[in-house]
């Protein structure tokens, strides 16, 4: 088994919904949840004209590989209502892979760890709350260090308890 970190986002109504769906969809097809962060709200990155987002991070042990994760990842977006539009823009669900241990992964659909984690403040509050010793592959740094560089101005708050 592998430990494996994804993002969810959403900042189209209902959010805490389409969070609360996607962690159940998670749980029933890529592995078991070992820890969830809190919810917390964000400024939107990348299109900035837009409504405030629900992030939370969540931990699962799975032993699929990278692209039946993404996959399943994708399928869940589908199920609860995800279209594709404007990169960055608004969405019901967003699912991101952030994470498979300290593997890195590269293929024409997927790198790992993702090459924007440790650029977002959205990701790595809720990261730091619950896998802090996790070391970037590529960079050697841990959560912690990873937030100490970071130069996402975005202001993060905690939206609600797990």
């Amino acid at each position: 088994m592998k430990l494996v970190g994804i993002g969810l986002g959403s900042n189209i109504e209902p959010r805490i919904e389409a969070i609360e769906k996607s962690i159940l969809w998670v749980e029933s097809l890529v592995g078991k949840i070992v820890r969830k962060s809190k919810v917390y709200e964000s400024e939107p990155w990348g299109v900035l004209d837009q409504s405030h987002f629900l992030n939370q991070v969540v931990l699962v042990e799975s032993d699929l590989n990278p692209i039946e994760i993404l996959d399943y990842l994708k399928k869940i977006e589908s199920l609860l209502g995800r279209e594709e539009g404007e990169r960055w823009g608004p969405r019901k669900i967003d699912l991101d892979l952030l994470f498979l241990d300290r593997d890195i992964f590269h293929s024409s659909d997927l790198l790992l760890p993702h090459p924007s984690l440790h650029e977002r403040n959205f990701v790595l509050l809720p990261l730091q709350e619950i896998f802090p010793e996790w070391i970037h592959p590529t960079y050697q740094m841990n959560v912690p260090e990873l937030l100490r560089y970071c130069r996402d101005e975005g202001i993060v708050t905690l939206y609600r308890e797990a």
